[in-house]
């Protein structure tokens, strides 16, 4: 799979898994799938439903959390975090591009960081994250400095 990131030990993000991609997560060690795509999203090899049950037929978890630019916000981020605390791990977390699922992915870990919005920026972008979007840009960033309480810094 091209254009897989790994953030830490617990997690990887990653673009849409094929059918046989979903099938070697197992086998490469992964415990859980996150989906961030939304139903109907263009270019989908399998609804959320349908891949939620051939990752479960291959032993995984499965949580689907349907993001879109226009739902993205801080209370998705915060029932995402809540619920990511409970998966088995490591988790392969996606959405079509990796770049939602690597925004969402970046917020949780560096609020557990205790690091600031620009940190957080600066260390996606380090790793390859490329957020082209100046809205995702200023939501990842206000969203951690609220959460950190790293305003300003």
């Amino acid at each position: 799979m091209q254009h897989v990131m790994k953030i830490s030990d617990d997690v990887t993000v990653g673009p849409q898994p094929s059918e046989a991609e979903l099938h070697e997560l197992a086998g490469d060690g992964f415990k859980t799938v996150v989906n961030f795509r939304t139903d109907g999203e263009e270019d989908q090899p399998l609804s959320p439903a349908a891949e939620g049950d051939k990752v479960r037929a291959e032993g995984l978890e499965y949580l689907n959390v349907p993001v879109s630019m226009d739902s993205m916000g801080p209370d998705l981020v915060d029932q995402f975090r809540e619920k990511y605390a409970d998966l088995p791990k490591p988790v392969f977390a996606h959405c079509k591009s990796g770049k939602r699922a690597g925004a969402m992915v970046m917020m949780h870990v560096a609020v557990e960081r205790g690091m600031s919005g620009d940190e957080t920026l600066k260390q996606a972008e380090e790793m390859g994250f490329e957020c082209d979007q100046p809205e995702l840009k200023g939501m990842v960033k206000n969203y951690v400095d609220a959460r950190t309480g790293k305003e300003g810094e």
